[in-house]
């Protein structure tokens, strides 16, 4: 017997279109999901690639601050051993200079004038001692004023000691000495 299909056609087409957009609407949902996930998944990807290499800089950063430290560090090792090599260099020059102060200490030293302490600050000397007249204290500032390596006497103290004589303390400076090898440099820079 032939089959006859007593429900409406129509009702049955409606129900398979909405089933077809229903399937529609979930792939395109899907899709969309799939989608957003895949994007989302590439930007985490991303984000995470920029993160590493900006650890990489962070971390090459920090190595080379810590060069610049240890640069910074041995510029200012390098320069306390030049001034350290100046000052050498300076002590070198000016070591044959005390040799001639004190020889001319002794030189411009008046008969009857005795010292009892001498102290070099920088070129300045402090020079103590005992006389056996304020007059012979004035002919020992005479002759400090008119020596070739010390100048500009001054007189701080003198007393009456108990012996008859005076004690002093009068101040003196050294005169700059220029050592022959610089003089003659200077002379031919000055020359030019």
């Amino acid at each position: 017997m032939p089959r006859i299909n007593l429900l409406p056609w129509r009702e049955a087409e409606r129900k398979r279109k909405r089933q077809e957009f229903f399937l529609s609407v979930g792939a395109a949902i899907a899709t969309a999901a799939l989608v957003v996930l895949l994007g989302r998944w590439q930007m985490s990807a991303t984000i995470e690639h920029q993160n590493s290499r900006n650890q990489i800089i962070s971390d090459e950063i920090a190595v080379l601050d810590k060069q610049i430290q240890e640069i910074l560090g041995l510029e200012k090792q390098k320069e306390r051993l030049l001034a350290r090599m100046e000052i050498i260099e300076t002590l070198q020059r000016s070591r044959p200079e005390i040799v001639h102060v004190f020889d001319e200490v002794v030189r411009v030293l008046p008969e009857g004038v005795y010292l009892t302490y001498l102290k070099q600050s920088g070129t300045r000397f402090e020079i103590r001692g005992v006389a056996q007249s304020s007059t012979r204290v004035s002919a020992f500032m005479r002759n400090i004023d008119g020596s070739e390596w010390l100048a500009d006497p001054s007189l701080q103290i003198v007393q009456r000691s108990g012996g008859g004589g005076s004690e002093f303390t009068l101040f003196a400076n050294q005169r700059a000495k220029v050592p022959p090898e610089e003089a003659a440099q200077g002379q031919t820079v000055a020359a030019k």
